[in-house]
């Protein structure tokens, strides 16, 4: 991540939620590089891995799982529909609704891009001050934290 200190005039901006913006900002422009030619973003690549850790899934839980409105994630699916990438099955509960799973090509796609997204990680977790097993620690915190503040705004 880049030095802010020669960019920033004055008071220092930084803050946990500011710093956490500009990690995940940085964190994606990482992973959109290390992705590039494989077909899929940072974006892309986040959904496919909670799709096949789920199996399958309905679209309000891949919403709740990502933190984005149905809107997005409708979007998302019938992107990844028309890459056959992503099949849509009946619900078995409730005939109004619809489950999602990865198809055989979009595991195959996750599985290529999931080479690249390694490298990365790798080069990431080699360049913390602390154990990687910490750093989720505190990130995990954090987004339990984010979820308290979220519930009561």
């Amino acid at each position: 991540m880049r030095d802010r200190s020669s960019s920033v005039k004055g008071d220092d901006p930084s803050n946990v939620l500011f710093d956490t913006w500009l990690t995940a900002r940085a964190a994606i422009a990482l992973l959109d590089t290390a992705l590039a030619g494989t077909g899929l973003d940072a974006e892309d690549f986040a959904v496919y891995s909670v799709l096949r850790q789920a199996g399958e899934i309905s679209p309000s839980e891949l919403a709740r799982w990502i933190s984005a409105p149905a809107t997005t994630v409708s979007s998302h699916v019938k992107r990844l529909v028309a890459r056959g990438h992503v099949r849509q099955v009946p619900h078995p509960e409730d005939r109004r609704s619809y489950r999602i799973t990865l198809t055989d090509a979009g595991q195959h796609a996750h599985t290529t891009a999931g080479r690249h997204f390694l490298s990365a990680l790798a080069t990431v977790e080699g360049a913390l001050p602390r154990p990687a097993s910490d750093v989720q620690q505190a990130l995990r915190d954090l987004h339990a934290a984010i979820g308290t503040a979220a519930q009561q705004a």
